[in-house]
């Protein structure tokens, strides 16, 4: 189908419709179109004078140029200038509502024929109207899938005709409901082919082991009113089983949209084709691994039986083919599929035009509903289509909807209700004339419906004139042919009235039309006319001069403006005003715009030139450079009116602080915030040796910010005393808090040492108590036990009454003096000491260090194991 122009074309066509329109630039002049048909393809405001006498003997003026400079130039209404036009042929007015079996009276658009007459480039416009009719008959064709996976859609649907026509019959009172079913090309590999498999494919499955063969497409019912037929139909039916996942759904579908006698399509009903499926579609070049490589005719191939025979014949349809079979039908498609492959089918329906797509459940419980839906979205919008249309036209669509806004560039409109009208205006315009004139017919249809608005196109590419030739005109000497105003001179003679003969003396005529051998005759901008140069005019200005040569608007120009405003051009060149200089008169020789108040020349910080600041200063801008947040002196520019401001209040509607700040922007605050990067930190001394601050920022605007203090801060004098009682207090606090930390840690140690002490004396107790036994007799017994623990547990006892004491040391030291160890000891332990301490301390002191001694000089390794028996 074709398609609507790239929307690049019109905005560049929008900008050529422009260009005559701008000051200084006249494209129908400068076209030097050298007949009348040149002139009318330059630009649809372009016109051409055909009057003999038009312009002046030394000045040739164009005869293509706008409406009202040849009116002005003398034309009259000698002027060629065609327009776009078009005409209403048919228009018969909307219907409101389907009338019944006399359907084909019902009208949804208008009108129905319209003739353009197309000038290239320029537009025409024309309206037209659809509307959706209450009450329009419906033709419902259902197209199921049966293949094995749509077995329990099958059972569901049995009784699908009577509930159907129900909910339809409230829609509309004139319903029919048709039947088709298709499974798959029965050609391997899309379907099983061995010969066990011919009459039951389902042989040696479990699930289901008994199924019909399988086909491409069967037209079982035609569209009829009779939903019992359907019913009936459908009950028959059993499911048929293919060999690979997709199915040949397209080939029926194609099928049902071709064989419209088959099948019953009416011309006056809405045609709605329902197609259920789970799976995927085969698409062309699918057939290709089956070995079909001839595409689809897009014909019809219904046999007597109804059944689809090209089937192993022909590759599956094209997009483009069904879109287009489905449009020339006007059949509106329903997608009824599964959810997984719901997307795909979505991404289809911006192929196939007039397509919608619904989820169907796995069951085909939702049928009717969705139906339903799918109806009422289609009702609910309209959509212009467009064929045959020819490639040098360009059409622009405006949509009107139900709200009564204009939608430029859409075709297309939503969310209707039944009865509403929607408007288009279409715009139609000619890139170009044809090679040979012709008429050309194009329609427009919206999508679904079978009203349609043919459009005839003719093109307007020739003059009125140019059919009034004149040979061997008097108005061209004699010798030429006179058209349009213009002279087509016979061979061997020229001039704008053929008054020069060609011949010899044609060199020399045309060397005394040039400057300068080599250069073009009249400089490019004139006629040679038997030897004399003829200018053109030009909308720009003057040209003038022996060859053309000169004119007074192709000198320098500043921001558009010749000589800047300040000089006259000469052939070619400014000649300045007083004051002014350069080669475009942009450069004033006056320095008092330079100059700042202090009369200083761009404040010290630049260099005037033409009249401007240029500044040289790193940082500094402005006028006459007078701002520069990054010099040094940059706080001492505004110092004067923050300065102004606190002498009077901050009021700065005072003369001399107005004058002052005339370019700043005040902000008080109370506090300022000095790391703002954006912003240049400002302070002085006061009188009162107080602190002023503010910042300093320059705005887009070219304004300044200044955010001030609302008052200077003034610090207190530091008191000598109390600076001194700080300091002694602060050294008295140091020293106390050494000392507390140094009798903290001596705590902590005396605490340590004193729980060590205590564990070292409850274990020597223990072992006082394992070294001693009491005897039958009531008397001690010494245990075996290391020396060295024995003379800690002797050394206790000797607070023990002196009798055991004595008794036990005795014994003790009897046993003790038989062992190797103890042979060097010649000491009575258990004798009382001669002087100082408690009885015996000494004497189980010597002991203990004796025995030590000897276990550990002892070479046995019996004695030595005993050093070892415990800790020393």
């Amino acid at each position: 189908m074709p398609r609507a122009p790239a929307p690049l074309y019109a905005c560049l066509l929008g900008l050529c419709a422009l260009l005559p329109r701008l000051a200084g630039l006249n494209i129908c002049a400068s076209g030097s179109a050298t007949s009348c048909e040149e002139c009318l393809l330059i630009h649809p405001k372009c016109a051409w004078c055909s009057k003999e006498d038009f312009g002046s003997p030394r000045s040739v003026i164009s005869r293509c140029d706008l409406r009202a400079n040849l009116m002005r130039n003398g034309c009259g209404g000698q002027m060629e200038s065609p327009a776009s036009s078009s005409r209403v042929l048919r228009s018969l007015p909307l219907s409101s509502k389907g009338s019944g079996s006399a359907g084909w009276d019902v009208i949804q658009m208008t009108p129905q024929e319209i003739a353009v007459n197309l000038r290239p480039g320029d537009k025409t416009t024309f309206q037209l109207q659809v509307r959706q009719v209450e009450d329009y008959p419906v033709d419902l064709y259902y197209l199921m899938d049966l293949s094995l996976s749509m077995k329990d859609d099958l059972d569901n649907i049995r009784n699908l005709g009577t509930k159907l026509a129900e909910e339809m019959r409230k829609l509309t009172s004139n319903f029919r409901l048709g039947f088709g079913s298709f499974v798959d090309k029965d050609i391997s590999p899309f379907s099983y082919t061995a010969p066990r498999y011919q009459t039951n494919p389902c042989i040696g499955y479990k699930l289901f082991p008994n199924c019909v063969p399988s086909f491409g497409f069967r037209h079982l019912l035609p569209l009829t009113d009779k939903v019992d037929s359907f019913n009936e139909e459908v009950r028959k039916q059993r499911v048929s089983r293919n060999r690979d996942a997709p199915e040949g759904g397209f080939d029926a579908v194609l099928q049902a949209a071709v064989c419209k006698e088959k099948i019953g399509w009416r011309k006056d009903a809405l045609h709605l084709l329902v197609f259920t499926t789970d799976d995927v579609p085969h698409i062309a070049l699918d057939g290709k691994l089956g070995g079909l490589v001839q595409p689809h005719d897009g014909q019809c191939h219904l046999n007597e039986a109804n059944e689809y025979t090209a089937s192993n014949q022909m590759d599956y349809p094209s997009l483009a083919l069904l879109g287009e079979k489905l449009a020339d039908n006007n059949i509106n498609l329903i997608f009824a599929v599964t959810k997984n492959h719901y997307m795909l089918y979505k991404n289809f329906t911006a192929l196939i035009p007039g397509t919608t797509v619904e989820i169907l459940d796995g069951d085909s419980k939702n049928i009717i509903q969705l139906i339903i839906n799918a109806y009422n979205s289609i009702r609910s919008k309209v959509e212009l289509s467009v064929w045959d249309q020819p490639e040098d036209l360009n059409l622009f669509f405006t949509a009107t909807c139900q709200d009564g806004v204009s939608y430029p560039g859409q075709r297309k409109c939503e969310g209707l209700k039944i009865g509403d009208t929607a408007s288009f205006e279409v715009s139609v315009e000619a890139r170009s004339c044809p090679s040979r004139h012709m008429e050309h017919v194009f329609t427009l249809r919206p999508v679904g419906f079978r009203d349609s608005l043919a459009v005839g196109v003719t093109y307007n590419c020739t003059c009125g004139c140019s059919v009034k030739l004149k040979p061997n005109s008097t108005s061209c000497s004699g010798s030429g042919t006179y058209v349009c105003g213009l002279c087509e001179c016979n061979a061997g003679y020229l001039g704008t009235r053929c008054e020069c003969q060609d011949g010899e003396n044609q060199s020399v005529y045309q060397n005394l039309c040039r400057e300068a051998e080599g250069k073009p005759l009249c400089s490019g901008r004139g006629e040679c006319s038997c030897n004399q140069c003829s200018c053109f005019e030009s909308e720009f200005g003057k040209i003038y001069g022996t060859f053309c040569e000169c004119d007074n608007f192709s000198c320098a120009r500043n921001k558009g403006v010749l000589c800047s405003g300040h000089g006259e051009c000469h052939c070619g060149e400014c000649k300045c005003h007083a004051g002014y200089i350069g080669d475009n008169c942009n450069c004033s020789t006056d320095i008092s715009t330079c100059r700042n108040k202090d009369g200083q020349i761009c404040s010290d910080r630049g260099h005037c030139l033409c009249g401007q600041c240029q500044c040289t200063e790193p940082g500094a801008f402005g006028e006459m450079c007078e701002k520069c947040p990054t010099c040094p002196d940059a706080c001492s520019t505004k110092r004067d009116c923050v300065e102004c401001l606190l002498l009077h209040s901050g009021k700065p509607d005072n003369q001399t602080c107005h004058s002052l700040c005339r370019d700043e922007v005040i902000t008080w605050v109370d506090t300022i915030v000095k790391d703002d990067q954006e912003a240049v930190l400002c302070f002085y001394k006061t009188p009162k040796d107080c602190v002023m601050m503010f910042t300093y920022a320059e705005l887009p605007s070219g304004k300044s910010s200044l955010t001030v203090l609302r008052e200077p801060e003034c610090g207190n004098t530091p008191n000598a005393m109390t600076i001194l009682l700080a300091v002694v207090g602060s050294i008295l606090l140091v020293g106390l808090a050494l000392l507390a930390i140094w009798k903290l840690l001596v705590t902590i140690h005396d605490r340590r040492e004193f729980a060590k002490f205590q564990s070292e004396r409850s274990r020597a107790r223990y072992e006082m108590v394992s070294l001693w036994k009491v005897g039958s007799r009531g008397d001690f017994k010494l245990r075996a036990m290391p020396e060295f623990t024995a003379t800690l547990a002797l050394t206790s006892l000797a607070l023990k009454t002196k009798n055991q004491c004595q008794k036990g040391c005795a014994q003790f030291w009897t046993e003790r003096t038989a062992q190797p160890w103890c042979r060097g000891t010649r000491t009575d332990p258990c004798s009382r000491p001669r002087s100082g301490g408690s009885w015996g301390q000494r004497r189980w002191a010597h002991l203990g260090r004796r025995s030590l001694t000897s276990l550990r000089e002892t070479t046995d390794p019996q004695e030595r194991s005993l050093d070892s028996c415990g800790p020393l």
